[in-house]
């Protein structure tokens, strides 16, 4: 009996790893997930690194329950590839071995970044910024700067440098190689070249040798080893395409594949992703550039801070009666809350909240978290208004990110792409719109990042033609959503507002009064 190829992808997230099968239409046929736990070291205060063995352990197991849910034998699937949380590395020996690794969330080197930022008479993160749209708070330097100060046996046997989708690949495949989109993020990646810049790390005093080969998103990497098989349960000989960071391949999953295309990904952080038509970086240095994974094509990316997780917090902590009701009815309890938060009227009663700054990727810290304006009026401030309040809030925080794009770049957007855990919600859909004044189109796929990585396996094996032209082509929409005029008009000054009022809230933290609930390391 002869199977229809299928695509596999591998996505290592920053909580858990997660094997998916697409079909070549680019619908999901299976998912397995599994959590993966970070090693927070005792005498280490903010590490988090990277379990390898146990991790590669958990990938297999996933790679056999996806091939047993979907009832598809090794040999239906074509080709695979990797993607994974940006930012978290990891270490080889000659040999070729992995012996040390950090997730994205690692923040032990906060000593390191102020080290590094005052070379060159505090100039150097400009030009590290300039060359890499990175500044040093989440880059790849300061960790490093930190294993030759405490762990110089790491640091002394460390031959080779990747992403953790890249180690992922080598496990497969025993290729060792990066791709632009992913080891972008580690500040020492030209985002005009798409290629390395050793001079970075030698100008820091750290080891210039270490990175390993450059390959773009899409292009063969290698094939499933035997052993690799023997592991996973994945036919030898298997097609491993090069697969990239998982924003950049959310993005090519939701078909941002041109120019001046506008994402908005609404998870536990939000992202605001603008398709630049070239490289470019902010002269005020408060937004990110990434490479695309489409070659010559860069991402200006802007952050909300913990949107996805402030919403969780109001839920847990004062929404109790309402979840127990929409277990009751069978129902998700963000859809009723947004069904009472549909009956306040457009900007809340006023009621400001102050939890995510805008971002300003340089010298990033956000306010104590709160809730400004509120009254005692029970029939206006109350669980909708708040829950309303929120989701305006973060709609705005988006709009102020995605002017600053506009502001260095020139890109004007007609529309978004709203996708991820917020895009379920029609009310929130409906208030990014309004707040915006653009058209917010949410597409059917849920799962973009794989699906893109599904897309990168299936050029790398010659199934599809292009990166850009597949993620145009498989891309389906759900719902489409229009602004209100008046309602635009009445967020703008609330926008206004809100950004004098932010203002106000940090010099509370300056001052010692408040605590900022988020500080970039280094700060």
């Amino acid at each position: 009996m002869t199977h229809a190829p299928h695509l596999m992808a591998l996505d290592a997230g920053t909580g858990s790893i997660r094997a998916v099968i697409f079909n070549l239409q680019g619908e999901q046929v299976a998912v397995a997930q599994a959590e993966w736990r970070h090693l927070a070291l005792p005498d280490v205060p903010g590490s988090m690194e990277f379990d390898l063995e146990h991790n590669w352990q958990l990938a297999c197991q996933c790679i056999r329950q996806v091939l047993q849910q979907s009832q598809l034998p090794a040999r239906a699937i074509r080709s695979v590839a990797c993607c994974s949380m940006r930012e978290g590395i990891v270490l080889y020996n000659k040999a070729g071995e992995a012996i040390w690794a950090c997730a994205n969330v690692d923040a032990r080197a906060s000593r390191e970044v102020s080290e590094l930022k005052e070379i060159h008479h505090g100039q150097f993160e400009r030009e590290i910024y300039q060359c890499s749209g990175q500044t040093l708070a989440l880059g790849t330097m300061p960790r490093l700067l930190w294993l030759a100060h405490h762990r110089p046996d790491v640091y002394r046997q460390a031959a080779t440098l990747t992403m953790i989708s890249d180690w992922l690949a080598k496990c497969l495949s025993g290729e060792l190689a990066v791709d632009p989109s992913n080891a972008g993020t580690t500040g020492l990646l030209d985002l005009h070249t798409r290629q390395w810049r050793p001079d970075l790390l030698e100008m820091a005093g750290l080891r210039g040798d270490i990175l390993s080969p450059v390959a773009e998103t899409g292009s063969k990497l290698g094939e499933i080893t035997a052993e690799a098989a023997r592991q996973c349960g994945l036919e030898q000989g298997t097609v491993v395409g090069m697969g990239g960071g998982d924003v950049q391949l959310g993005t090519l999953g939701l078909g941002i594949v041109n120019a001046g295309e506008t994402a908005v990904l609404g998870g536990t952080f939000w992202q605001q992703v603008v398709n630049l038509p070239q490289p470019q970086v902010d002269p005020q240095m408060n937004i990110r550039v990434n490479p695309h994974v489409i070659p010559g094509m860069a991402q200006a990316e802007a952050i909300s801070f913990f949107t996805g997780l402030t919403m969780r917090w109001f839920r847990d902590a004062f929404c109790g009666e309402e979840k127990l009701l929409a277990e009751r009815l069978g129902v998700d309890c963000y859809s009723l809350l947004e069904e009472m938060a549909a009956r306040v009227p457009a900007g809340s009663w006023g009621v400001m909240p102050v939890f995510s700054d805008a971002m300003h990727f340089n010298k990033w810290y956000h306010a104590a978290p709160s809730f400004i304006n509120l009254s005692i009026d029970p029939e206006r401030c109350n669980k909708q208004t708040l829950f309303r309040a929120l989701e305006e809030n973060a709609a705005i925080v988006s709009a102020c990110n995605l002017d600053q794009v506009a502001a260095f770049s020139g890109v004007q957007t007609s529309q978004i792409v709203f996708a991820g855990g917020g895009a379920k919600g029609k009310l929130w859909s409906q208030i990014l719109s309004d707040v915006t004044g653009l058209t917010v189109k949410v597409p059917q796929v849920k799962e973009a990042t794989a699906l893109g990585c599904a897309i990168a396996a299936g050029v790398a094996a010659g199934v599809y033609r292009s990166l850009q032209e597949t993620g145009q082509q498989l891309v389906r929409w759900e719902r489409e959503f229009h602004p209100n005029a008046e309602h635009h008009q009445l967020y703008q000054q609330q926008k206004a507002n809100w950004q004098k009022v932010y203002a106000d809230q940090l010099t509370l933290v300056d001052s010692g009064l408040t605590t900022s609930m988020w500080k970039a390391p280094g700060l």
